[in-house]
């Protein structure tokens, strides 16, 4: 063989590794900053948010299924920010806890439920609280006025948001389950206090306890509280209540405004629209998932006006795709592709709207035009409601005071879709790497001494041959580090503290594949064969065994990937890698310097190369016949 060949191998290796690292597009800053891998939470610090889902009608926590389709969402989400190695895990049977190593980020919305609906403006009323309500006017209500309003153009791609709505909400709270009672019809009446209270939402407090409250029963409780004379007058308003014209209503509404807003969350939607007491600083902070019902109408705030919306019509499971995009005027919105039969409903709705059938909109709700908004509505805020002026056959767009980071946002959890378990954010912390660089510095000590008493006694056993040893060892450690910062720049692995115990875990499986092929070297030398022609020999025997340990470290590797989360993961990843590269080292450094080793005068010295029990014992019987059994690694 020419080792020549397999060590320029291995040198171009290095070299095009290398300049990767230095030079690839990635690799920014000085020298010394191109040299340092992704580090994760516990070196560098981050933030770390535990999830917590909240309870069902029943008290039940969220089944398995449903957690983990949660987990894989929110990490999706997580990754779509762009940082290195997120680590998005379950915690019992409600939390999800999410480790975002760097620097600290606010994972506000990354749990929110992202429930996206489309639907009609019916009523429009004023939600601060004033006494009086607005003239039935387009000009004299809280709805956008004409000049707000920009109507979306007809052509294929049509903007049905247009920046309707006056300070649309650039950063949507979190949302979830849940519904309201029976509401309005479509020509818009108000509920009676009578409607199924089967899709209400239920309140956090009522789920908090170990027997968990029906509708009714907190509707009731929530009757208790005002009194029988407000519930009576509030339960016979069919339209929002002028106040002014009765100083006595005003009285017996008044304790409305002391509700929480869990208690204003299972009122009926016609309640919540026409008490004027009831304001929309108390409609904003209900629980998460108090509107997610499309089939029930609901109440929802825009920029201090209280809006009656219709039915869903439209959902986020009939949006394809979303992506976050400059418009015309190079502002940032959000651009939804429908799907199929998503696109029949977004017609069909535009057309509804645009005709005002059945007069369902009335002239509270109506834009500058004349014709019907649509609200879009994420989780249980109005992102816009635009009024739309034609029937719109195309994409939409979603427009609003989004900046670049706002509107990825919104687009990353529209595009991944919506969780199918409600959380609340139980806790969230800012993470130092303190510990870290403790336990680092601890774990690299650990590294050093063992790599230093490895190299110690193969200089003490093997003497020449220890050297092999020494330079396979470095020379493993600059693939595996090269290699790091290479993953971490492509794919974004990130090196944590398991990491490093996983190729510190690896030394000792090259340590073993020097001792299985040293040894059969000796056997060789044994059996009467000479140093030159037992190095071959020897390496065609001991290669079975070296890449039989090898490959079950590596499956073992890769079995734990598959099957762990989390740290243990990183752990499987950093041996993998380092039991491939130290077969490369392997086939493309050790044997082939052994070879050449093998021809020097040094190494049939029995002192120098390290072999003086296999070399004197052949010496001192030359004429002893050769065992024709060799022996086996």
């Amino acid at each position: 063989m020419r080792p020549g060949r397999q060590l320029a191998v291995l040198g171009f290796i290095f070299v095009v590794l290398y300049l990767l690292v230095f030079f690839s597009g990635g690799a920014s800053g000085g020298w010394k900053d191109r040299l340092e891998p992704r580090l994760g939470l516990d070196l560098i610090g981050g933030t770390r948010v535990t999830l917590e889902a909240t309870n069902s009608v029943d008290g039940k926590p969220p089944t398995a299924a449903n957690l983990e389709e949660a987990r894989q969402i929110i990490e999706n989400r997580v990754n779509a920010y762009g940082v290195a190695e997120a680590e998005v895990v379950t915690e019992g049977n409600r939390n999800i806890v999410i480790s975002l190593p760097g620097e600290n980020r606010d994972l506000t919305d990354v749990g929110s439920a992202a429930e996206l609906r489309f639907r009609k403006v019916l009523k429009a009323t004023d939600g601060s609280g004033a006494a009086a309500t607005p003239a039935p006017t387009a000009s004299a209500t809280p709805a956008p006025s004409g000049s707000a309003t920009q109507a979306p153009s007809g052509s294929a791609t049509p903007q049905p948001s247009g920046s309707a709505a006056p300070k649309a909400t650039a950063s949507p709270s979190a949302g979830g389950q849940g519904g309201m009672a029976p509401t309005p019809s479509a020509s818009a009446a108000a509920p009676t206090p009578s409607a199924t209270p089967s899709a209400a939402a239920p309140s956090p407090s009522a789920s908090a306890e170990p027997v968990p409250q029906s509708i009714e029963q907190q509707r009731k409780a929530v009757e208790q509280k005002v009194g029988a004379p407000a519930w009576v007058a509030a339960s016979g308003l069919q339209a929002p209540a002028d106040l002014t014209a009765d100083p006595s209503l005003a009285d017996k509404l008044k304790p409305f405004g002391t509700l929480s807003p869990q208690e204003i969350a299972v009122l009926p939607v016609g309640m919540q629209f026409n008490v004027p007491t009831i304001t929309c600083a108390q409609l904003d902070k209900r629980p998460a998932a108090s509107i997610k019902d499309e089939n029930q109408q609901a109440v929802a705030c825009e920029s201090g006006a209280k809006y009656l919306l219709d039915k869903a019509k439209v959902l986020g499971t009939d949006v394809d795709d979303a992506n976050a995009v400059l418009d015309q005027t190079s502002s940032w919105v959000v651009s939804l592709n429908f799907t199929g039969k998503g696109q029949e409903k977004w017609t069909a709705l535009t057309r509804e709207a645009f005709n005002n059938e059945g007069q369902a909109c009335d002239q509270t709700a109506l834009g500058q035009d004349g014709k019907c908004r649509v609200a879009v509505v994420l989780d249980n805020e109005i992102v816009s409601s635009p009024e739309i002026q034609g029937v719109l056959t195309g994409d939409s767009q979603i427009t609003g005071s989004f900046d670049n980071k706002s509107a990825n946002e919104l687009a990353s959890q529209l595009r991944y879709g919506a969780l199918p378990v409600t959380f609340n954010q139980a806790e969230s912390q800012n993470v130092t790497a303190t510990l870290g660089d403790s336990q680092l510095r601890a774990g690299l000590l650990a590294a050093g001494i063992g790599m230093l008493l490895v190299i110690i006694y193969s200089f003490f056993y093997y003497r020449l041959l220890g050297s092999v040893i020494f330079l396979s060892l470095v020379l493993s450690a600059l693939l595996v580090f090269g290699a790091l910062v290479v993953l971490g720049r492509s794919i974004g692995f990130t090196l944590t503290l398991a990491g490093i115990a996983g190729m510190i875990v690896s030394l000792g499986v090259a340590a073993d594949s020097f001792v299985i092929y040293f040894e059969r070297l000796k056997d060789e030398i044994r059996e009467g064969r000479s140093p030159r022609s037992a190095v071959p020999r020897a390496w065609i025997r001991a290669r079975r065994t070296i890449i039989s340990a090898n490959a079950i470290t590596l499956m073992s590797a890769v079995v734990l990937y598959i099957v762990s989360v989390g740290t243990v993961k990183g752990f499987a990843f950093a041996l993998g890698l380092a039991t491939v590269l130290d077969l490369v080292v392997v086939f493309l450094f050790r044997h082939p310097i052994m070879t050449m080793f093998a021809r020097t005068r040094a190494f049939l010295s029995p002192r120098v190369s390290g072999l003086g029990r296999a070399l004197p014992a052949r010496s001192a019987e030359p004429g002893a016949a050769r065992n024709p059994r060799v022996k086996e690694a």
